[in-house]
């Protein structure tokens, strides 16, 4: 990736983090069904369920959805086997959803942060992505204002 910024790499890094998510989301729903005629479901196996190496950290927003441009949300998870929570990006570099971004805590089993919704935001979804030092995670944000 000559002539890419590194903020630039860590961002697709995440997208990339953020699709395998994706993909194990939809793998694990697709793994739950239900026999006709009855309402008990079968489900793959524990390993199954596990997000690829890489891509274990969670990360929730709160409050989500949002209501206000300068609103005040706590973002909280846990590293899924990172060392420590490194970076938080709301958005993308270009369009940042998420400003004044604070890490409170940065445990690798549980971290938390502090940031203000973007002035400039409007009604949608975008993501919020965490760099937990070699485990990444993602969660979507909701904004109505």
């Amino acid at each position: 990736m000559r002539g890419t910024t590194k903020p630039t790499r860590t961002l697709l890094g995440l997208a990339l983090a953020a699709g395998l998510i994706t993909a194990t989301s939809i793998g694990i729903a697709g793994g739950a069904s239900a026999d006709s005629g009855t309402t008990e479901g079968k489900t793959m196996s524990s390993t199954a369920q596990q997000p690829p190496k890489g891509a274990r950290a969670t990360v929730q927003v709160s409050p989500n959805p949002t209501t206000r441009r300068g609103e005040e949300v706590t973002i909280t998870g846990n590293c899924g086997g990172g060392t420590g929570l490194k970076s938080v990006l709301g958005g993308s570099p270009e369009h940042p959803v998420l400003e004044n971004i604070r890490i409170l805590k940065s445990g690798p089993d549980e971290f938390e942060a502090k940031a203000t919704l973007a002035a400039q935001i409007g009604n949608g979804v975008g993501p919020v992505f965490v760099d937990c030092g070699g485990e990444a995670g993602v969660t979507l944000l909701v904004t109505h204002v």
